[in-house]
């Protein structure tokens, strides 16, 4: 570029400097613009040139920009669970790997896409082969959020939107609900919803379009039909995932498997099943393999049939006190020579866990076949350092009664299936075989199935089966089997004597008296339509006879009603709605460009302009004075109202002092910043919970604040509630005793330990009563969990379809000496508790509820309870 220039000065300087005739001057013309002309070409190649790197440069920074999400996305997943560890290092062999093994083209751009699907699926394949059958989805997921965010198909408001739905809202202060079907929750995600601009005019849509959105609603899968009001035509894929995740978060996931297919492609949805050769193809001789042992799984069998198959010695040794020296002289012997080491249960052996990395790391001399597996339960001090050195697995277990009854049967043998002559041996095997795997399942059904998760495991059924081996072969031909001795042993002893809450131990009792009795050897004899007892004298027969069994197994095959699936796919969704809240950066900008402090800000400015007065002490006691101190029923108020003043205080000081810490007032303490972090996830700061209670959302647990207060200070105001909200209370209990205590006083002659509580179901909702009882009180707020209420015959019905609560009619509670309903075949004893969480805390009484022709066992399997507080 220099030297043209200079030619060209010369010649004008030429051309300036003599006399020069015309044909001379249009001659240098002509010369001097032919250079022009060459100059001006080469300045469009060098800047034709310059572009194409600039665009090489930045398609480049596609893959970087990738690379990046991918890893950090990683590095979330630690938070998810301790041992979802993956080092730089590793990711960095995945990164190299995907420039040389994607697919080569002379084309840049498609050379920068090949790069990066092939880093994509390769790292998702590698992280997800280490992730537990539940966290699974959440990562894919959190991917396909992740990379739409970054290319800006999604907006972090969006994004907020879908994880905390109306969370922050309460109904107080919301758009009234236009129809009383649209469940609270629902209608506070829309609330939310409407403040995106795609859904800025739903909630007047849903007022006008109330039908159509009510039949929409109750589709079995509302995600596959059309959505009213033309939405299904002009939603784009994760603003449709919004819609259904607001209306029906039953549904968040099996929506949520679309969004992840048109995001990122079919492949991320299907499930990747464990491939041991595959993993060891990729490992080294320095590189430990670790499984992540789950509940019912175990590789142990797999790894020694993938040494069997190339033709490695594999040597194990169980890790505990002592082991050590065990498998250091497995080290020294198999390293040099090449053979394969297992180390079974590595939680139990955590101080060798770091000589063993060390060993592998600084040996000098190691065979190239040598490998060295591991199996291991989550533990929170596991070495970092191993985990990230090493390439990690699972092998959960499929899950369904036909997945369990196969592990069953696969270590039952032909011997063992001919162990006693009896003609009732096999069925007995079947049915405990059959109860081990329903016991198992309910579990995912939450409380519904189990108040209290146990790990029923194989030496129950194992102990199980030896004993009614035991029974049979001593059992006198003409007494029969004692039915009443198996039940107690099942009931009782080896499934029971895991059990500790009073209700679980009523539910495996009652399947003890169900399934255990002379009529299990019957031909018409079902556990449920379907699913026979399979008696055959062969044991590959039997097999067979269980792959024909249905891979997927509705909620009755539990004696559960078919709602329980709703209620298992809605915790679910929340579960992972909670995991992601918790794992998210803390300097999120949302909307208008406003920070987490901005928002909690207003969220503290709102809370503090609706919070109740607090109590005035001298007004408390005059009050309380004027309605009797010392009656039982005054006692209990005054103590509520100790509780909701401390409930007050607490909160007003939180908000005070957030608010001059987001200002810079005062220092940002560790439990203000807790607080912080809670408000801005719409979750219930810690140091609230503690003088409080359990809620789903924050604006649910603020409104319950609100309206507790108000009973409370009605109640003080202008005397006895007509009916009252036991929700409302800190302790019902206590307040039930309060009750027993005024009736007992009033009957001449009774005492308190000899009074029983007692309950009438009225055909009245809490607005129809216009005064109280003669004796003992009415309570309202009670739903019925499992089933319905028929209100015009007073009894228990199945639950209506989709709805999983049922609001009870006002009960009369009152006591008396006798109890007219123990032992009743009438009525069903039906538990009740404070909240969905149903704990031995959480627990309030009993209530007699008409069981309405059907048997008490029914609506004991359905796992029927009253609850105070429905929001889960």
């Amino acid at each position: 570029m220099q030297e043209l220039e200079d030619t060209l000065l010369h010649r004008l300087s030429t051309v300036e400097g003599s006399l020069i005739d015309d044909q001379q001057v249009v001659s240098v013309l002509k010369s001097t613009k032919q250079m022009a002309l060459e100059v001006q070409e080469k300045l469009n190649v060098a800047a034709e040139t310059e572009a194409k790197i600039n665009a090489a440069r930045e398609e480049y920074r596609a893959v970087a920009t990738r690379g990046s999400i991918l890893y950090f996305l990683i590095t979330e997943m630690s938070m998810v669970n301790i041992m979802y560890q993956t080092s730089l290092k590793q990711f960095l062999v995945l990164f190299n790997e995907s420039m040389a093994k994607s697919a080569k083209t002379a084309v840049p751009s498609k050379r920068i896409g090949n790069i990066i699907d092939y880093m994509t699926f390769r790292v998702f394949k590698y992280v997800t082969q280490g992730l537990y059958e539940n966290d699974k989805f959440l990562f894919t997921l959190l991917l396909a959020i992740k990379i739409n965010l970054t290319m800006g198909t999604i907006s972090e408001k969006e994004f907020q939107t879908f994880i905390k739905g109306g969370a922050a809202l309460d109904m107080n202060s919301a758009e009234p609900k236009p129809k009383k079907w649209i469940p609270d929750i629902t209608w506070l995600n829309l609330v939310q919803l409407s403040n995106l601009k795609q859904f800025q005019n739903i909630l007047d849509q849903v007022t006008r379009n109330d039908k159509a959105w009510k039949t929409w609603y109750d589709e079995d899968a509302p995600e596959a039909c059309t959505i009213p009001d033309g939405y299904s035509a002009s939603l784009l894929p994760f603003s449709r995932l919004l819609l259904v995740r607001s209306w029906c978060p039953d549904r968040t996931i099996a929506q949520s498997r679309s969004y992840v297919a048109s995001a990122i492609g079919n492949k991320y949805t299907e499930s990747l099943f464990l491939n041991l050769a595959a993993i060891l193809e990729e490992s080294d001789c320095r590189t430990p393999l670790v499984c992540l042992l789950s509940q019912g799984s175990d590789p142990s069998e797999a790894i020694a049939r993938l040494a069997a198959k190339f033709e490695f010695a594999c040597s194990s040794v169980s890790m505990g006190q002592g082991q050590e020296l065990h498998a250091r002289r497995l080290l020294a012997e198999n390293m040099p020579t090449g053979g394969w080491i297992l180390l079974q249960n590595c939680h139990l052996g955590l101080e060798f866990m770091s000589e063993l990395l060390e060993t592998l790391s600084t040996t000098a001399t190691v065979h190239e076949t040598f490998r060295c597996w591991m199996t291991t339960e989550m533990h929170p001090k596991f070495p970092i350092t191993m985990l990230q050195a090493s390439i990690k697995f699972t092998n959960d277990p499929p899950m369904g009664i036909k997945a369990s009854l196969k592990r069953t049967f696969a270590q039952i043998s032909q011997d063992q299936l001919e162990a006693n002559s009896a003609a009732q041996w096999r069925p007995m095997l079947y049915t405990v075989a059959f109860l081990h795997a329903v016991v198992q399942e309910r579990r995912k059904f939450g409380p519904l199935g189990w108040n209290i998760p146990y790990e029923f495991n194989n030496s129950d059924f194992t102990s199980t089966v030896q004993f009614i081996q035991n029974h049979l072969e001593e059992v006198s031909p003409k007494k029969g089997i004692s039915w009443a001795t198996v039940r107690y042993m099942i009931g009782e002893v080896q499934y029971g004597g895991r059990v500790t809450d009073d209700f679980d131990k009523r539910l495996i009792n009652t399947f003890a008296r169900v399934w255990f009795s002379d009529s299990m050897f019957a031909k018409e004899f079902e556990f449920h339509e379907g699913y026979q007892v399979i008696a055959s004298t062969n044991i590959e027969q039997l097999r067979l006879s269980i792959e024909k069994l249905p891979s997927m197994d509705s909620p009755e095959v539990f004696r559960l009603h078919p709602n329980a699936n709703i209620a298992y796919q809605t915790n679910r969704a929340n579960k992972i709605f909670s995991t992601i809240l918790n794992i998210q950066p803390k300097d999120v900008v949302v909307g208008q460009g406003d920070t987490r402090e901005m928002i909690v800000y207003k969220i503290v400015t709102d809370m503090l302009q609706k919070l109740p007065h607090d109590y005035q002490p001298h007004h408390v006691k005059e009050r309380l004075n004027k309605m009797g101190a010392l009656s039982s029923m005054t006692i209990f108020l005054r103590q509520e109202i100790d509780c909701m003043q401390k409930v007050i205080s607490t909160v007003r000081a939180t908000l005070c002092d957030l608010r001059l810490a987001i200002d810079g007032t005062i220092v940002m303490s560790d439990s203000l910043r807790g607080a912080v972090d809670s408000l801005s996830n719409a979750m219930i700061p810690d140091i609230w919970l503690r003088v409080s209670w359990e809620s789903a959302t924050l604006g649910f647990w603020f409104m319950e604040l609100i309206e507790r207060n108000m009973q409370l200070t009605t109640w003080l105001d202008h005397g006895r509630p007509k009916c009252f909200w036991m929700s409302g209370f800190f302790n019902p209990q206590g307040f039930l005793t309060a009750m027993r205590q005024e009736i007992t006083r009033a009957h001449k002659g009774w005492s308190l330990d000899k009074v029983v509580l007692q309950n009438e179901v009225t055909k009245c909702m809490r607005e129809d009563i216009t005064a109280p009882p003669a004796e003992g009180v009415y309570i309202s707020g009670l739903h019925l969990d499992g089933a319905s209420w028929d209100r015009r015959s007073s009894r228990l019905a199945e639950p209506i379809p989709k709805v999983l609560f049922t609001p009870m009619p006002v009960v009369r509670m009152y006591a008396d000496v006798v109890d007219s309903t123990t032992g009743s075949q009438q009525f069903y004893e039906c538990p009740v508790y404070k909240k969905p969480s149903r704990t031995g805390l959480n627990y309030i009484a009993t209530l007699a509820l008409s069981a309405g022709g059907m048997s008490p066992d029914h609506w004991c399997l359905r796992g029927v309870a009253l609850l105070c507080d429905v929001h889960t």
